[in-house]
């Protein structure tokens, strides 16, 4: 099958051959753009490598570890690990094909040279402890003179550390954490720095790999050979992991990275998804609205099942409902947001205490940084509808639940059956109060009705009556109150006149027909207030205020599922516009940031699942359709 239907070629990014940089071998902005990175991981953490060759973000050993190279929120104090010609070259920066091998390459005058960013991984591997992140450096054409420096600053840059330096081998020790960083070429240290100058020449390769060591974890080299034979591991491992899925659309190739991306974002060890890998990017420069995504939201993790799931992928949905059973405790159902939280740690902790650290500049000065998130303790409503629509979508595409997770999913639903008219923060926690969101009764109405489905399709014991009793009541009152007669269109919370694009997730979810009039007359409202050129805003802030100071960009899911739904309308044409538009907006390597700001650059933490699972949603609907 072709991947991409007749017609003009969908757009897709030229992975590699745009946002041409010269930044190596001489001044580097302070702050490169947000969407100059690339990603790498090793399904425990990530690290954000810059087109210019620096490592700008790293936390070790965990997605929520203290950063250890963290110069994209304070350049001088962050951090950051640089490998990159010792003079003047252009940079392009393109993964490994199929992979999440990452390759920035150099070309100057003298030769062309290329960096290799990985962290190993296996299908043997189970190692937890132990944490390795590889640079490759390759001249493949003439000679290039090139320089390392290793700069860390341990514990968000507010640990001391001290180095030893013995040949090829560096040791950064600080309280909480060491490192061993292993060179082919020798090294020098620089005070708390250590730094290597080389060159190589055509065919030539220089290996240094960073190592998490002390405890039971032994030191160990980095061989050339071995580092070759690791990289063929994590491209077998990764050619492997894709080879399971089953789109074969037209936008393959985002759709793809979209779910390696996905993949990247889960935690091995229990099945945990986080929301994005990194904290406190802004959603406006300057702006304080910076928050810590490493952690596991019950909705976006559910979400990027529901993705994963359509592309083939029933792995990500066994391990999440796994850590769901292992380690997320419920509150009981007098808890503050009843028996759920709407987020965990990846280890399943309750406790995610936001602190700000007042050290650290933030990205273009944008502070305040962030540790941790208070809405930890927030009642959202709509964490339950995306929690059962996916358990409902597992037990149809995957395994059928067991005994146990039903009567789990019983006692949610109860809850929800007797909470559902409760005022929340809903699903953009606002720190302005709660009030009677739309979106938040609608994923009520989806909680109790895919639990309806589940119960008659398995013929599984349910009070159904008292179930279908409450369905029923929240879709009278979301059609009688959540209903603006002056805007003639849904609105963002009951009795109000305020649009909100998650009304979006009406048709989406079943709710509404996509053809229905006051659906239609609600999509055409949106589109005037809230769209520009394909991309969405949540909502006006000045018409309803969120407790928070300043203007955001657009919201890439909004913008994702404004396409589904105009698709869904019958406005197909409109749709795939769009749905191309936003394509346009991916970065080199086709990641998206959560925003997108007024003159398309990326901001928000980056990059983020709930942009890629919808990235997903809307290609796979827009083949379907369109045939």
């Amino acid at each position: 099958m072709s991947t991409h239907g007749g017609g003009a070629e969908p757009y897709r990014p030229l992975l590699g051959s745009s946002h041409t940089r010269e930044w190596a071998g001489r001044t580097k902005p302070r702050y490169p753009p947000i969407a100059e990175h690339g990603l790498i991981g090793d399904l425990r953490t990530v690290a954000l490598v810059g087109t210019c060759g620096t490592i700008d973000w790293y936390c070790c050993p965990r997605f929520d570890s203290p950063s250890v190279f963290g110069s994209i929120l304070d350049a001088d104090r962050g951090g950051s690990f640089t490998l990159s010609p010792d003079t003047p070259a252009r940079t392009r920066q393109f993964y490994f094909p199929d992979t999440n091998v990452l390759i920035t390459r150099f070309s100057a005058p003298d030769g062309v040279g290329e960096v290799q960013d990985f962290m190993p991984i296996s299908e043997e591997s189970r190692e937890i402890d132990r944490h390795r992140l590889i640079r490759r450096v390759l001249c493949v054409r003439g000679s290039l003179p090139f320089r390392a420096r290793m700069a860390p600053r341990f514990g968000y840059g507010a640990e001391p550390h001290t180095v030893t330096v013995t040949g090829h081998r560096a040791v950064f020790e600080s309280p909480s954490l060491s490192l061993t960083l292993t060179g082919s070429a020798p090294l020098e240290q620089d005070g708390l720095d250590v730094y290597s100058e080389f060159k190589l020449h055509e065919g030539e390769t220089a290996v240094f790999a960073l190592d998490r060591c002390g405890d039971d974890i032994a030191m160990r080299g980095c061989p050339i050979q071995e580092a070759e034979e690791q990289f063929e591991a994590t491209v077998r491992f990764w050619r492997r992991w894709l080879s399971q899925s089953r789109y074969r659309g037209r936008w393959r190739e985002m759709v793809h990275r979209s779910a390696l991306t996905l993949k990247l974002l889960t935690y091995a060890p229990t099945g945990g998804i986080v929301a994005a890998p990194t904290t406190s990017l802004p959603e406006r420069i300057g702006g304080r609205r910076n928050w810590d995504y490493r952690y596991v939201w019950i909705r976006d993790a559910a979400f990027c099942v529901y993705a994963l799931l359509r592309l083939g992928f029933m792995e990500e949905a066994e391990a999440f409902m796994a850590f769901l059973s292992e380690h997320v405790t419920t509150c009981g159902d007098d808890g503050p947001s009843g028996p759920l939280q709407i987020m965990y740690g990846i280890d399943g902790r309750c406790e995610l205490p936001e602190t700000e650290l007042c050290h650290l500049e933030g990205y273009e000065g944008s502070g305040p940084v962030r540790v941790g998130n208070n809405a930890v303790g927030q009642l959202q409503l709509d964490i339950y509808g995306a929690l059962i629509d996916s358990i409902y979508l597992y037990d149809k595409w995957g395994e059928q639940i067991s005994s146990d997770r039903w009567d789990e999913v019983c006692r949610l639903v109860g809850w929800v059956c007797r909470n559902w008219d409760r005022p929340d923060e809903g699903i953009w926690e606002t720190r302005h109060g709660r009030k009677d969101y739309v979106y938040s009764r609608l994923m009520c109405w989806v909680a109790i009705e895919r639990a309806i489905r589940l119960a008659i399709r398995r013929g599984l014991p349910a009070d159904l009556r008292h179930w279908q009793k409450s369905r029923d009541a929240i879709y009278r009152q979301i059609m009688a109150r959540g209903w603006s007669p002056r805007l003639r269109a849904f609105s963002q919370y009951l009795d109000g006149d305020v649009l909100d694009a998650s009304v979006l997730m009406m048709p989406l979810s079943r709710f509404v027909s996509p053809a229905d009039p006051k659906w239609l007359s609600t999509l055409d409202a949106l589109s005037r207030e809230l769209v520009s050129d394909s991309l969405v805003y949540r909502y006006d802030t000045r018409l309803s205020p969120d407790g928070l100071d300043g203007e955001e960009g657009t919201f890439s899911i909004c913008s994702f599922w404004y396409v589904e739904a105009l698709a869904r309308a019958g406005r197909i044409d409109e749709a795939r516009l769009a749905f191309e538009k936003m394509l346009t907006y991916a970065n080199h390597l086709g990641l998206y940031a959560e925003e997108i700001g007024h003159t398309g650059e990326q901001l928000g933490n980056f990059p983020q699942a709930f942009t890629h699972l919808s990235l997903i949603s809307a290609a796979f609907y827009l083949d379907r359709i369109l045939g």
